[in-house]
């Protein structure tokens, strides 16, 4: 995204367990992108007493906020929105140390209470997450929120003081965990969560979700990512079971704080606070009958900016997730407009013809559609091999609103789009066997419609599709004889066509042959 009226914005965000600086690059209301991110454990609530945080918390946290303030004065940033959550709202001394951070660094810190950092979150969650009926929970080192969302709108939030570093402080003694420990911090949880009125256990629900963020909830999604050799490089739609969290708990609870350091996809600085969140998820699914919950990249830092990148609206959500999803990621890596929207009008039309013999409706219509937009992304990297570049580049970043399953499928799509029989390679655990049959077939159409669009100059206006049992013919509509688009369509494309719909392909043009092309 090269833009001129582009703007770099820094989101601090002042946690109990960790603190965090990301830069976004952004054209509000048209596209942004993570430019860099610093992650500092500050632990700022270890060791908090009834007078307040302690000097050696404090001297963490100012060293780490002096650090991320020299970062975004030498980037340069053009605006920093700095903020802190439950651990200085909760301190005596918390106006203090706002007053230190102020004179000595040059912040000023907004501090949120807790509805407002429910709400925050949950923005995040909504601009990454269609949610219709569901709830978010976000748990941070000194508190957890718990928000409610109808309509895809925040309806409203609590905070509780169920954090996963205050609890361990609180009520963890020994190493392993003791049993009457843990009796004592659930006991802690449900007395807590029973002031949150409308969170009463619930009749299970079809339709009602889940969705989880903060570092507990990431990291017992990491761990199951890797048993599960999760072939994404990305969180994005993760969705963990109550099965799994079960097993990762049962886990935690028998091994030595030395011994969780071991265990693949956990921070090994998260290892002595998570057994503690994790009981709090688990009584969160239990209370709300969930047997499972999606995993939210986006948090409380997200939602900040968010709030300022969508100001113009009515809401700062994006009416439709997926949609801008794929928009943004082509404008970030500077898609070719015309050509890409020609490919999508193409792939369209010959989808929608062959819908009696592929049988597919809107779901896979959208697949094809962001791989169309996304097809030529890799270009950004290099023309050689692009169509590997373009998968690499939609496995490593994600698409926001899309599942694991369907992020796959269009990073496969793109990378078929040029040549090669469809596979899924890597992505075979996400992929079923009716899967590989919609990636044959929509790989066909995709790669059909881009040599259509060969020559990048919208030639062909339209198709027409016949067949009968043994043949299937394809008639371009074009003002101009399209030679290079024939030629292209039956050397690159005919045979993945003849494969994927088990017919004889041929071609034609309605235009009249060009003399000088000997034909």
């Amino acid at each position: 995204m090269i833009a001129n009226n582009s703007q770099r914005i820094g989101i601090i965000d002042l946690g109990s367990n960790t603190a965090r600086l990301v830069i976004l690059r952004t054209v509000p209301g048209y596209a942004y992108r993570l430019e860099d991110e610093i992650r500092e454990v500050v632990r700022l609530r270890e060791g908090m007493t009834e007078a307040g945080l302690s000097e050696t918390a404090v001297a963490r946290a100012l060293f780490t906020l002096r650090l991320f303030k020299r970062f975004c004065d030498n980037y340069p940033v053009d605006h920093i929105i700095p903020t802190a959550t439950s651990a200085v709202r909760d301190a005596a001394n918390g106006p203090a140390f706002l007053q230190k951070v102020s004179t000595e660094i040059g912040l000023d810190l907004q501090v949120l209470d807790g509805e407002r950092e429910a709400y925050y979150g949950t923005l995040g969650v909504l601009n990454e997450v269609q949610l219709d009926n569901g709830y978010v929970l976000d748990i941070g080192g000194g508190s957890a929120q718990v928000s409610k969302v109808r309509g895809n709108r925040y309806q409203k939030g609590a905070s509780v003081p169920l954090g996963a570093l205050a609890l361990t402080e609180q009520f963890v003694r020994s190493d392993p965990i003791e049993p009457a420990d843990v009796a004592a911090i659930k006991q802690h949880i449900v007395s807590h969560l029973d002031t949150i009125g409308w969170l009463k256990k619930k009749q299970p629900q079809a339709h009602r979700r889940l969705v989880g963020l903060g570092g507990t909830v990431r990291n017992l999604a990491k761990i199951e990512a890797v048993r599960q050799n999760h072939p994404l490089n990305t969180l994005h739609g993760f969705v963990l079971s109550r099965a799994s969290i079960q097993e990762t708990m049962q886990l935690l609870e028998r091994l030595l704080v030395s011994e969780r350091r071991q265990i693949s996809g956990l921070s090994r600085d998260r290892a002595d606070i998570i057994f503690a969140g994790a009981l709090v998820v688990a009584e969160v699914m239990d209370r709300l009958q969930i047997g499972s919950i999606t995993i939210s990249k986006n948090g409380l830092r997200e939602g900040l900016f968010l709030e300022l990148f969508w100001h113009h609206l009515d809401y700062p959500v994006v009416a439709n997730v997926r949609r801008f999803s794929v928009l943004n990621m082509a404008r970030v890596y500077n898609y070719q407009k015309a050509h890409a929207r020609h490919v999508r009008y193409l792939a369209t039309r010959l989808f929608n013809q062959l819908a009696p013999l592929h049988g597919y409706g809107s779901p896979e219509r959208e697949l094809l559609d962001a791989a169309a937009m996304l097809h030529d992304l890799g270009t950004i990297i290099s023309y050689d091999d692009h169509h590997k570049h373009s998968q690499t580049l939609i496995v490593n970043s994600g698409l926001p609103g899309f599942s694991p399953r369907e992020t796959a499928l269009i990073a496969l799509l793109t990378r078929y789009h040029r040549k090669g029989k469809p596979s899924p390679n890597e992505f075979a655990s996400l992929l079923s066997v009716d899967d590989q049959t919609i990636l044959l077939r929509l790989a066909a159409i995709l790669r059909l419609a881009e040599f259509l669009e060969r020559g990048r100059n919208a030639n062909v206006d339209d198709v027409t599709a016949v067949w009968d049992d043994n043949t299937l013919r394809l008639t371009l509509i074009a003002d101009e004889y399209p030679a290079v688009e024939l030629w292209e369509a039956e050397r690159n494309a005919a045979s993945l066509m003849e494969l994927a719909f088990e017919r004889q392909f041929f071609v034609e043009s309605t235009a009249v042959p060009d003399i000088q092309f000997g034909i």
